[in-house]
């Protein structure tokens, strides 16, 4: 049995989210929210409030023991790039990319035995 949480769209680059997502993947899940806890990075607070989202899911959906739930699979894709333009020298204007992430955390049970 596995439970899931997907946060869509959050803003924060895909990149950047992939550095806190592979901290935590495959570890017990009290384990993981004690290392994004320590974490200084800005992805941090929302991988952490996705996973306690996850156990939520998986506490109500499928009357799992949080005790014993690890992070199966943890992974990000890219959303949508907002398009923005900054004014540069001679009248002239760049594209900035404005990247957002779809962060997705499955919860599993450990295997007894």
């Amino acid at each position: 049995m596995q439970a899931k949480a997907v946060a869509k769209s959050v803003r924060i680059a895909p990149r950047k989210v992939r550095l806190v997502i592979d901290l935590v993947r495959g570890k017990e899940v009290g384990e993981a929210i004690a290392i994004l806890k320590h974490t200084q990075r800005g992805a941090s607070p929302v991988v952490e409030k996705l996973i306690n989202s996850a156990i939520a899911n998986a506490e109500h959906n499928y009357e799992m023991d949080p005790n014993n739930l690890y992070i199966s699979e943890a992974f990000v894709n890219e959303g949508m790039t907002l398009k923005r333009f900054r004014p540069r020298a001679q009248g002239r204007a760049s594209q900035i990319n404005k990247r957002t992430s779809h962060i997705t955390v499955v919860l599993s049970e450990k295997k007894e035995g």
